[in-house]
This record gives C-alpha cells, sequence and structure tokens, in this order.
C-alpha cells in the first residue's frame, strides 16, 4: 500500500483549499455576470417593447391619417370625375377642330410647296383639254396635281405634275386608256409651257 506522507497532505489539502477559493470566486463571477446578462436582456426587452409600442404607435397614426386623407381624396376624385367628363368631351371636341385645321393647313402646304416646285423646275404634265374660255367651274386651282396655263388664246388644262418624261408619258397611256385619246405630254417651266413631247 502505498504511504503518503504528511507534508504532502498538507500540501494536497492546500492545494484543494486554493482550488475550492478559486472556484467559489469563479462561481461568484459567474453569477455576477449572469445578474448582468439577465439586466441587461431585460433592458434589451423594455427598449425593444418600446420601440414596437411608438411602431406601431406611427403605423396606427399613419393608417389612420391615410383613411382620412384617401376619403377625401375619394370625394375630389368624385368630383374631379365628373368636371373631367365635361372636359373630356370638350377636348375631343378640341381634338377633332385641330385635327381638321391641320389637315386643311397641310392641304394649303402641299399646294404652296408645289407651286414652288413648279415655279423653279421643269416638269412634265399631261394636256387632256384647252378651251377658247377659262372654265374654271372645271377643276380648283388647289388642286396640286393639275395646271391650269393660258396659251394664246387658250387655257389649257394639264393633269399630274412629272418629274421625268417616262412617268409623264405612262399617265398619259393610261388617260388614253380610259377615254382622253386627245391627251398629250407637255414640258414647262416656270409656269409656261415649253414645247410638246413625244407621247411614247
Amino acid at each position: 500500500m502505498p504511504f503518503i506522507e504528511e507534508s504532502d497532505l498538507l500540501e494536497l489539502h492546500k492545494d484543494i483549499d486554493k482550488a475550492q477559493i478559486i472556484n467559489e470566486r469563479l462561481l461568484d463571477q459567474i453569477k455576477f455576470k449572469n445578474k448582468e446578462l439577465k439586466k441587461s436582456k431585460i433592458q434589451r426587452n423594455i427598449f425593444a417593447g418600446i420601440t414596437a409600442f411608438f411602431l406601431i404607435g406611427g403605423l396606427a397614426f399613419t393608417s389612420f391619417t391615410a383613411g382620412l386623407s384617401s376619403s377625401n381624396s375619394f370625394d375630389k376624385q368624385n368630383n374631379n370625375l365628373l368636371v373631367s367628363i365635361d372636359s373630356l368631351d370638350a377636348i375631343k371636341t378640341r381634338i377633332s377642330n385641330l385635327k381638321e385645321q391641320n389637315e386643311e393647313l397641310s392641304l394649303v402646304k402641299e399646294f404652296y410647296l408645289a407651286k414652288e416646285f413648279l415655279a423653279k423646275e421643269k416638269i412634265y404634265s399631261v394636256q387632256v383639254k384647252s378651251f377658247v374660255d377659262n372654265n374654271v367651274t372645271l377643276a380648283s386651282e388647289a388642286l396640286t396635281n393639275t395646271l391650269f396655263v393660258k396659251t394664246n388664246p387658250f387655257y389649257s388644262y394639264s393633269l399630274g405634275n412629272f418629274e421625268t418624261l417616262q412617268e409623264a408619258q405612262s399617265f398619259r397611256k393610261q388617260l388614253v386608256d380610259i377615254g382622253f385619246e386627245d391627251a398629250f405630254v407637255a414640258s414647262y417651266k416656270e409656269g409656261k409651257r415649253i414645247q410638246i413631247e413625244d407621247p411614247y
């Protein structure tokens, strides 16, 4: 059987006592830390509760005011809707009038552009008739593809304004096919006839 000396036994008891003291200190520190953790948990829970309370209160207030403003805006929208329907009819009428005016202006613009083109360039047209009198009931001068030229003593009526002789000859053939057998192609510059062109 092993033998332990008394001095070793005393040392062993001292070590055990030291270990117990260290254990007690550690247990005290653990208890203190646990108290601090519980305290911080309580503080955190209180802070989270207060934050949630304010957040829910803010949402409730926002929802309530949004409900009031939406009911007010709904009433305003109904009033605006009634006004808008009347305004919409007026706007549609105005748009329709503006479209008509735009079409008229477009025709006028085309007329003046065509007149400028006719005045500057050599063009070809198919003469369909000549009269001694200026018979303005046959056509309007607003027609951009119609020429009214005074060649003493006649007034000539020509259809089409073509840049090339071939286009005019092709158009002349179509007119002859539908019954204008006397139609011929003539060239014009600055509103005056230059010459009668070859029909083919």
